[in-house]
């Protein structure tokens, strides 16, 4: 997908990862992956706008976040080089969000706000082929990948944000965490984590 003909709304994510994420997501849409898309963790939207705009009316596409900006580091997370990270930063309202798909004449996905920990196995679809997961810290990314890896279809994949960034280590922790054990493929690029089931 040719990104430049539309604009970056934040600067929550780069013009090269959004291709790393939008180019992993085309091959879970080439594959014919059965299941719906989710994002967690969507911000103001600019990824999701993206998303939809890829994917059209193919997908069913589910979009959770708080809407009350980053939750509390935890111990994982510490890190001289993230002290801008703190709780309560980056907050929109769900409505500024939804308002960015009518300006962009685009459907809305199916939006929940909640904390990832309210989440529960109902809230999330039972099949998944494609999940980008930005989160930002160790304890949602690590429940993030708890909701979604036991549902991932196969041919489908995970795209991780902050991967390996000095500001935000406790992603690529929750990451090393949760996968231990488990038989799957990482790759990355651009601070994009792209997991698969092995």
């Amino acid at each position: 997908m040719n990104t430049s003909k539309y604009p970056l709304i934040s600067d929550q994510i780069s013009r090269p990862a959004l291709e790393v994420v939008l180019t992993e997501l085309e091959a879970v849409l080439a594959r014919g992956t059965a299941g719906a898309i989710c994002e967690f963790g969507c911000y103001i939207g600019t990824t999701s706008l993206f998303i939809r705009r890829l994917i059209g009316d193919q997908k069913e596409f589910h979009a959770y976040d708080s809407f009350e900006g980053l939750p509390a580091k935890d111990a994982h997370d510490q890190s001289a080089a993230g002290i801008d990270f703190r709780a309560g930063e980056l907050a929109v309202s769900k409505k500024q969000f939804l308002e960015q798909f009518r300006k962009a004449n685009l459907r809305s996905p199916i939006t929940h706000k909640a904390w990832f920990d309210d989440l529960t196995a109902q809230d999330v679809p039972d099949k998944i082929a494609f999940a980008f997961l930005d989160g930002d810290f160790y304890g949602s990314i690590l429940t993030s990948l708890r909701l979604v890896w036991p549902r991932l279809s196969d041919g489908g994949s995970i795209a991780v944000d902050d991967y390996r960034r000095e500001t935000l280590p406790g992603v690529e922790r929750a990451i090393t965490d949760f996968m231990q054990g488990k038989a799957y493929r990482l790759r990355y690029a651009h601070n994009i984590a792209i997991i698969t089931k092995a």
